[in-house]
């Protein structure tokens, strides 16, 4: 008999909640597959069969709160016929993945999800979801076993999710453009009841919690305090609306208008440390390096994975890396690594049409800068009014270690970059 632990699950991550039983007992599972799958606040875990046999307990209940070495299950590794017909997958490690979860994407040609025996638990369901047929996936596990990352590979390219981009601008006067973030779009899930029920409790995920926990810490534990200026967005929009298509072409990166921020932010903080900075008891630890962190909104919650070193990075560096954090929270993909680590974040509220917001900081960082929806709005220039694209620009900051002044012109930093785009390939 085989006792199932929880596995180590990460840095400071001593609990999970049981998402998900891939097999009920009395199911033959080969060795390699998926037996039940841990939801913890920051990434999702699969823990797999290490030997064939026959999943004769589940001690836990799906939703219920387990810690790090927990018995959860026990698998008859000695039952009679266990595991046949299965055909064996590498023994792995727990697979990680990103706390982000993706929108159910109908396949171009309409096609339902094959079940096939040779495909792990893992990518049928994810091919179910993204609604991709596992038809003609070839698999690169023992046996030819199709796993998550065969399927996400060899996806069409018709099924791949959308990332948000700006409507294209007029050639006098952009209309409604919008700034580019690498966003995960997702679909808010209702709750709302068609029964007649006046009222629904559910427990909240391990995720969930311990968003509600970060946040409300955060809250409590620094001096929040929030000051705005407003960007006019016309020089970024020119050089993006000429540049963009050479820049594909030739760098294979889509130009958005985040990197441009994420670049502006960057020689800000060179500019203002004190933003960058962390409070360590009674000490303020000024760091030397910028790990930038880009906020993704998912059905699950909030992320932050961030990009290290961005102040090593030109325009283009930050314009890739940002596309390839995208990539990976859209493929699930993330990494501890990619999760923990930040100095300083961005989160871009307009993607989803906001206006004007104070963020919330990113404890224990000290600065968070919020974007906006680009609108266009009447404006005095050189005396006469005139319609120009104009952003809402917020720094949510600590009060105890940045001063108001500090906050303010590292604001108008921000602002002097971004409308005037060319300084920044001149540091």
């Amino acid at each position: 008999m085989i006792d199932i632990k929880v596995p180590p699950l990460g840095d400071s991550i001593t609990e999970a909640t049981v998402s998900r039983w891939t097999k009920n007992e009395g199911d033959a599972v080969a060795a390699g597959e998926t037996i039940v799958e841990l939801e913890t606040d920051k990434i999702n875990v699969e823990v797999p069969a290490q030997k064939a046999g026959v999943l004769t307990k589940q001690l836990k209940a799906a939703g219920a709160i387990v810690g790090v070495g927990e018995l959860i299950a026990q698998l008859d590794d000695a039952a009679a016929g266990a595991g046949a017909g299965a055909v064996a997958v590498p023994q792995k490690a727990p697979a990680v993945s990103a706390a982000v979860s993706a929108p159910s994407a109908p396949s171009a040609s309409g096609s339902s999800v094959v079940r096939d025996p040779r495909a792990a638990p893992s990518a049928e369901r994810y091919a179910q979801e993204q609604g991709i047929s596992l038809q003609g996936v070839t698999g690169t596990g023992r046996g030819g076993v199709v796993s998550k990352p065969d399927v996400i590979e060899q996806r069409p390219q018709q099924t791949e999710i959308r990332v948000a981009k700006p409507a294209p601008p007029s050639p006098v006067v952009p209309q409604k453009a919008v700034p580019s973030v690498p966003s995960v779009q997702f679909s808010v899930p209702s709750v709302w009841s068609t029964t007649g029920t006046r009222e629904t409790r559910e427990v909240m995920t391990t995720r969930r919690k311990k968003i509600a926990e970060n946040l409300l810490h955060s809250h409590l534990s620094t001096a929040h305090l929030t000051t705005f200026n407003e960007v006019d967005m016309t020089s970024v929009m020119e050089i993006r609306e000429r540049h963009k298509e050479r820049v594909e072409k030739e760098h294979g990166v889509k130009l958005s208008y985040m990197p441009f921020f994420a670049k502006a932010s960057v020689l800000a903080l060179k500019a203002f440390p004190v933003v960058n900075a962390q409070i360590d008891g009674d000490a303020i630890i000024y760091k030397h390096y910028v790990n930038l962190g880009v906020a993704v909104a998912s059905d699950a919650g909030l992320v932050v994975p961030n990009i290290k070193e961005a102040h090593t990075m030109g325009l283009l560096g930050l314009a890739r890396s940002i596309a390839d954090i995208a990539r990976k929270a859209r493929d699930i993909k993330l990494t501890m690594d990619d999760l923990t680590g930040g100095s300083f974040t961005i989160t871009n509220g307009g993607v989803f049409g906001s206006l004007v917001s104070t963020p919330i900081i990113n404890y224990p960082q000290v600065g968070i800068l919020g974007l906006h929806k680009i609108q266009e709005r009447p404006m005095v220039v050189d005396g006469t009014i005139v319609a120009r694209p104009m952003m809402y620009i917020a720094l949510s900051y600590d009060h105890r270690i940045i001063d108001g002044q500090q906050a303010v012109l590292f604001l108008v930093r921000i602002k002097e970059l971004m409308e005037d785009p060319a300084s920044m390939l001149i540091d």
